[in-house]
């Protein structure tokens, strides 16, 4: 399986460095059960990027401090900083459109703007 399961004791650490698409999720929810086939067909074709997918019913307390309010969420991670959230289940060309926009991200310039942005404080 080229997905790994997150939890509340492994998030920080699994989304600190490289690319990393977290998909929250639950075993009852219909739109989650259609978006996973994708989500691992993806993440066969991208072994560059971490594909971790967070069970929100077993991992309530990460998720509100996330602010998922619906599920399938997804987000985007690269160095650790957030670059992509958003509720509901993508199809497999909108993903795709997604990982090449992530590896597109000049990470320098989004790092010198959360700086700008600290500074402005």
């Amino acid at each position: 399986m080229a997905t790994i399961n997150v939890t509340a004791e492994n998030f920080e650490e699994t989304v600190a460095s490289g690319t990393v698409l977290v998909d929250f999720w639950a075993a009852w929810c219909g739109p989650c059960r259609m978006f996973g086939p994708i989500f691992e067909k993806a993440s066969e074709k991208h072994p560059d990027i971490t594909f971790a997918k967070l069970d929100t019913e077993a991992n309530q307390e990460i998720s509100a401090a996330l602010g998922i309010m619906s599920i399938p969420t997804l987000m985007a991670f690269r160095d650790g900083i957030l670059l992509f959230n958003q509720a509901g289940a993508l199809p497999a060309a909108s993903l795709e459109e997604l990982i090449t926009k992530l590896n597109e991200v000049d990470m320098d310039a989004v790092r010198a703007e959360i700086a700008k942005q600290e500074a402005a404080k």
